[in-house]
């Protein structure tokens, strides 16, 4: 009995420390998830500014553009998919995962090829686990995203994207990564960002109509300078929404994790209560035991 009283204490104490780094982790998530959530806010009015811009020219220009133009035939696209550098994040990486799965399994069943390339050492540990190749990584704080990061990886993707396909160029661009709904809601996302599909988002006056511009230089000129921009602030709010979406998940991951430690230490308490009271009764049964033997002698 005194041994199992021991592991029951053993067990009690390590449980509570691992509650205690649970809790912290979760305050800590806590209090970033407020800055992540306004730095998406605070990105939303340049995306919607330049994807209104892109979409005046786009549509009011009858033009032949790279990045606007269907290809005729689609050989090779690109994914990009948003994953953290850290686990304790519940299923966060993990169903980004699986979405790029599924979207990897639709583009290559439509007879192209798909070169990936990764955020998050998640990502990349998946791909290296199961010895597939990709393109290129980023390991930079995926809880915290720098726009330097975004413009880089808006650099690699377009100079792939005007590369011929002869020498491993690619047609069109995808993106994966999860979307910040709520504290509660996170929903892993697929966007095309080219050729250019130019969807407006968080609008919140649907009969707001597009503005009618004069164009100097020629349209053409005003699409070089500005799609790379878009391109840019479309990958940095998708980079805001997965660090938010993954700093909401650890949150909740960390704060269930808590509560079950809570729990085990109440389990463990009371086996341990009733080791002890069993021990005890022992004792005494030894004792009585004990007393009743040299009483009859």
């Amino acid at each position: 009995m005194g041994a199992q009283l021991r592991v029951y204490r053993q067990r009690i104490k390590s449980t509570q420390s691992m509650g205690k780094l649970f809790k912290a982790m979760e305050l800590i998530a806590t209090s970033r998830i407020g800055k992540a959530r306004a730095r998406v806010a605070a990105s939303l009015p340049y995306a919607n500014a330049i994807t209104r811009a892109v979409s005046a020219v786009a549509s009011q220009s009858e033009i032949d553009h790279p990045l606007t133009t269907e290809p005729e035939q689609i050989r090779r696209a690109a994914v990009l998919v948003l994953t953290s550098n850290r686990g304790l994040a519940g299923s966060y990486s993990a169903s980004v995962l699986k979405q790029l799965e599924q979207l990897t399994g639709l583009l290559q069943g439509e007879g192209k090829e798909v070169k990936t390339y990764l955020v998050g050492n998640k990502a990349q540990a998946y791909f290296q686990f199961r010895n597939r190749s990709f393109e290129r990584s980023w390991t930079e704080s995926t809880d915290a995203p720098q726009f330097s990061t975004a413009r880089e990886i808006s650099k690699v993707l377009l100079d792939d994207f005007a590369t011929e396909y002869e020498d491993g160029g690619v047609d069109e661009i995808h993106v994966v990564y999860t979307r910040f709904k709520s504290m509660v809601v996170q929903e892993p996302t697929v966007i095309r960002l080219l050729p250019l599909e130019v969807a407006e988002e968080e609008v919140t006056d649907s009969s707001d109509l597009l503005p009618l511009y004069e164009y100097e230089p020629e349209p053409e000129a005003v699409l070089d300078a500005l799609l790379p921009r878009y391109i840019e602030s479309r990958i940095f709010n998708a980079m805001l929404q997965a660090a938010a979406s993954e700093l909401a998940a650890r949150q909740r991951a960390m704060k269930s994790a808590s509560d079950n430690a809570s729990d085990l230490v109440k389990k463990f308490t009371r086996l341990a209560n009733t080791a002890r009271q069993a021990e005890i009764t022992q004792e005494l049964s030894e004792i009585v035991a004990g007393a009743d033997s040299l009483s009859a002698s």
